[in-house]
């Protein structure tokens, strides 16, 4: 039901309004949820595989054609196809790659480590070679990023073990704390640094990033995120690096929404990440 949210709160039309081209693929289709139990470690692994080898193959094609691909989703785990394809593209063509992942959740937990076997708290953890196998070398082989690529930014949620892989690894991680102390600007600075005319950036944007209170159509809400003004500034400054070449829009559920109130949040952050802003000086 996400997708058709965002398409009602008109992302489409709010794209175009900034002078982009759209073009609206329709869904991609898979097999339906099973709502199975974990199976050594993970639920519903073979749904997950297929899922995201269409995403792959669906968010190459656009990158192939030039243009500038924007997933829907849709469960977190659909990452792991959408930034393969973008990894395996920037390889391709020696460009630098660059991922903002925004999200309350690392994202990083293993068969080993998950509570819940649930692959949307993964994504992370495979495109940086920790999975299986069918999931890590889906772009071709492992790992499909390299973890130095990666900036996550608004985590408040970590598991246990989760937190220890994650310092095990180096994940580069601006959590909420860290954002108290220093400020979102320099935050995003610091997660910005580098950033040039060789860089593709690709923007994973898990709408439990911002704060329930302004965001509640999610199934996994966290209190403590970003507020409206802390995620617009977010979206300007990557807008300000002109930039953004790929986009992932994720976890949003109608079923927990009001009046779709989160979507319409979405699409209005959507639009300064394409360069709507409040910013009047010259």
């Amino acid at each position: 039901m996400g997708p058709e949210a965002l398409r009602v709160a008109r992302i489409a039309e709010a794209l175009r309004a900034r002078g982009l081209e759209v073009v609206d693929r329709g869904n991609l289709s898979g097999p339906f949820n099973p709502w199975q139990p974990p199976h050594d470690g993970y639920r519903h692994l073979g749904e997950v595989v297929e899922w995201n080898r269409s995403v792959m193959q669906a968010v190459a094609a656009e990158l192939d054609l030039g243009r500038l691909p924007i997933l829907l989703g849709g469960d977190h785990c659909l990452a792991i196809g959408s930034i393969g394809a973008v990894a395996r593209h920037c390889r391709a063509r020696g460009k630098k790659l660059r991922v903002l992942w925004l999200d309350a959740h690392a994202d990083f937990n293993t068969s080993t480590i998950t509570p819940s076997g649930n692959v949307h708290g993964m994504p992370v953890a495979c495109l940086c070679g920790y999975g299986p196998k069918e999931l890590t070398e889906l772009g071709g082989g492992a790992p499909m990023l390299d973890k130095d690529a990666i900036r996550q930014i608004g985590i408040r949620s970590v598991d246990a073990g989760e937190k220890k892989l994650v310092h095990d690894v180096g994940l580069d991680i601006y959590d909420m704390r860290y954002i108290d102390e220093i400020g979102i600007k320099r935050a995003m600075e610091e997660a910005l640094e580098g950033v040039d005319a060789t860089t593709h950036l690709h923007v994973s944007f898990d709408v439990d990033f911002l704060d329930p209170s302004i965001a509640p159509g999610v199934g996994t809400t966290v209190r403590g995120g970003p507020n409206y003004r802390e995620a617009q500034l977010v979206m300007e400054m990557i807008a300000d690096t002109g930039r953004l070449s790929s986009l992932d829009i994720v976890e949003l559920n109608p079923a927990f929404d009001k009046r779709n109130q989160t979507g319409k949040l979405a699409v209005d952050l959507v639009e300064s990440l394409f360069g709507k802003s409040t910013l009047m000086r010259e």
